[in-house]
């Protein structure tokens, strides 16, 4: 008998040999009707899989992340039967997942347009209603090299391949067949609600001396609810495009002079100064000094910082005086240069030393998009120089101001990752291991939940990468700390310890909002242009009904300004209701209309962005309660 523990501590006793399958239909026939695949002692499978002596046994659902993932595998292998249907000339390239939703990468010369995407749709529906079941075989490397020949892609997916067993799942006893490591739903009836998003180009491993290929995107969701919501969910991003609400409020442009730069414009930079106070005087609060570093240093500093190796490809270069410079892709090597300045005692660590530097990085053409990736950023970069022993009391300071800022940004919902040795990085392998573990620490001692993204680390250090949720739940990875042994060795950093002795000091490096660029993007996303009122360009405008009330407008207006509240006052000949109606496109927080009665009152009637009722208060509590909005920073505009 094999006996298997369920996620919640029960065990049930089952014949041996007996798949995952089912134990399913033992627990119950709800489950085994929802079930898509298995998790055995840690290890995704297939429901097919069989179970001897002792298991952890998670019955996967799409309820799940990991379902939802599966189904979505399968779903691309769905697809990929399809168009090889439609066009038999197909040759299969690969096809992951991505987030909510997956590609194929195909070989196929003649061009699949939308218009095509329907056709695609009915014959996976035709798979899907025809409930094929899906099987798993293997096969050595040779037998499967032997197998694939002739499809040069496939040939290289297998050589590049790091187990000797080769698998592939094939629908229907002998149909349709993809080289793939699963798990798989069990049949194509599983598949659930999908639609075909779009097609683009794509170079076989990106690179572009290769023949271009056709990579098909599509999406699949557990059911019409969850693909409707999904759909519409993108159509709310459509609206929302930083790009068009940057042009329509009249915040950033690119041109093509600079491609990848992003220019600023007067309103743009009320928004991105208004991030830079709050971030000085929180850093102040945090014990930061700020300094700048040049944005051009000689070749051998990147040489020296381990850049040069690992870094080269993504830096730009220029000669000055027949030596070569970096424009540089990283603030930290400046950093080290300001350390090595001078001597260091013991009692002045930890140095926490914070700059906005402005970074260039060389980004393809065809990943640019709008401020979320471009080639010239300003990083918040800060760079810590502490004692080992001081590590964790570090990273724990560094973690509490992070979510300082986030929700006063206005995000609540936020998850970590700690992130591991990758396979290209420098320092030795127990250097690695104490850095590790040493972050791991501070994250359990916060009691923060966290997921490990193993190899995921910097060349030079583990990190903790911060990740948050906006109001169309998309997820943004924002803030990292990263642990740093080796840097401070190759630039012989050193203080003097209480001992008397020289010692190396550990440096973390860390950014709590990254690209000051991407960041605003993502701001301008999450509040669909429509800003809380300290981030707003103009917090106010003042809407005379008439020409009666023009000087009265004026003086509110300048009684504004002189109370560091951003106002307008639109004294055009246009009707009351024209003003309005081009202040709620503008996204402005407060209207506030004045007439003959506000005048002789001293007051004014608020309108206030999103809301149908106004109110008329007088103007001294306008100037309050705005003022401590501002102040503040609130999200609330109600009085």
């Amino acid at each position: 008998m094999a006996k298997v523990t369920l996620p919640d501590g029960s065990i049930l006793n089952i014949e041996d040999g007996k798949s995952a399958c089912d134990v399913a239909e033992q627990i119950g026939p709800g489950l085994a009707k929802s079930a898509l695949a298995a998790r055995i002692d840690g290890k995704m499978t297939d429901l097919s899989t069989a179970i001897w002596g002792q298991a952890e046994l998670e019955i996967i659902t799409p309820s799940s992340p990991t379902g939802l993932e599966t189904m979505r595998h399968s779903c691309a292998h769905i697809m990929a039967e399809a168009i090889c249907t439609l066009w038999p000339e197909t040759q299969l390239v690969y096809g992951p997942t991505v987030e909510d939703g997956f590609y194929y990468d195909i070989d196929l010369d003649e061009p699949i347009r939308p218009e095509d995407f329907e056709k695609i749709e009915a014959k996976m529906r035709e798979i899907v209603r025809a409930d094929k079941p899906i099987r798993r075989k293997e096969m050595s490397r040779e037998e499967a090299l032997k197998h694939v020949a002739g499809n040069k892609y496939k040939v290289d997916n297998i050589r590049r391949a790091d187990s000797e067993v080769i698998s592939f799942y094939y629908h229907n006893n002998g149909g349709f067949e993809d080289l793939c490591t699963g798990p798989h739903i069990p049949s194509t009836g599983k598949c659930g609600e999908f639609k075909i998003m779009s097609v683009a180009g794509a170079y076989w491993h990106g690179d572009p001396t290769q023949k271009m290929l056709q990579r098909v995107y599509g999406t699949v969701w557990p059911t019409k609810k969850e693909l409707k919501k999904y759909l519409n969910r993108l159509e709310e991003a459509k609206k929302r495009d930083h790009r068009v609400i940057g042009k329509q409020l009249d915040l950033f442009s690119f041109h093509e002079e600079g491609p990848g730069f992003a220019f600023m414009h007067p309103a743009g930079m009320v928004i991105w100064n208004e991030i830079v106070d709050y971030w000085q005087k929180v850093h102040r609060r945090y014990d930061y000094s700020q300094i700048k570093t040049p944005i051009m240093l000689n070749e051998r500093l990147w040489h020296q910082s381990g850049h040069w190796e690992n870094y080269k490809e993504n830096m730009y270069f220029t000669d000055v005086d027949e030596a070569t410079y970096a424009i540089k892709p990283m603030n930290c090597p400046g950093g080290c240069l300001i350390f090595n300045s001078r001597r260091h005692s013991y009692r002045e660590l930890p140095m926490r030393v914070a700059e906005l530097g402005l970074v260039h990085r060389h980004e393809a053409s065809g990943v640019m998009h709008g401020l979320f990736r471009v080639r010239q950023f300003t990083q918040d970069d800060a760079h810590i120089f502490c004692k080992s022993s001081q590590i964790e009391d570090e990273v724990m300071g560094v973690i509490d101001l992070t979510f300082q800022m986030y929700r006063t940004f206005g995000f609540e919902d936020f998850h970590v990752e700690l992130s591991t040795k990758p396979e290209k990085h420098i320092g030795s392998d127990e250097i690695w291991e104490t850095a590790t573990n040493a972050l791991e620490q501070a994250l359990k001692h916060k009691g923060i939940e966290y997921q490990i993204n193993d190899g995921d680390g910097a060349f030079y250090g583990p990190k903790i990468d911060f990740h948050i949720k906006e109001v169309l739940n998309r997820s943004w990875q924002l803030g990292t700390i990263q642990l740093d042994f080796s840097m401070p060795q190759r630039f012989d950093l050193k203080y003097v310890d209480s001992d008397n002795t020289e010692k190396t000091p550990v440096m973390i490096h860390r950014a709590i909002l990254g690209s000051f660029e991407r960041f605003m993007g993502i701001l301008i996303e999450h509040y669909g242009g429509a800003f809380p009122l300290w981030l707003a360009p103009e917090q106010v405008r003042v809407l005379p009904i008439s020409e009666k009330t023009n000087d009265y407008a004026r003086e509110i207006e300048s009684r504004l300004k002189k109370a560091d509240i951003r106002a307008t006052a639109d004294v055009s000949d246009e009707k009351i209701g024209a003003k309005i109606a081009k202040a709620h496109e503008n996204k402005l927080p407060y209207m506030l209309v004045v007439g003959p009665k506000e005048r002789e009152q001293n007051a004014v009637n608020v309108r206030i962005r999103g809301v149908k009722e106004t109110k008329t208060v007088s103007l001294s509590e306008f100037f309050e309660t705005a003022g401590k909005k501002v102040s503040d920073k609130t999200q609330d505009l109600l009085f």
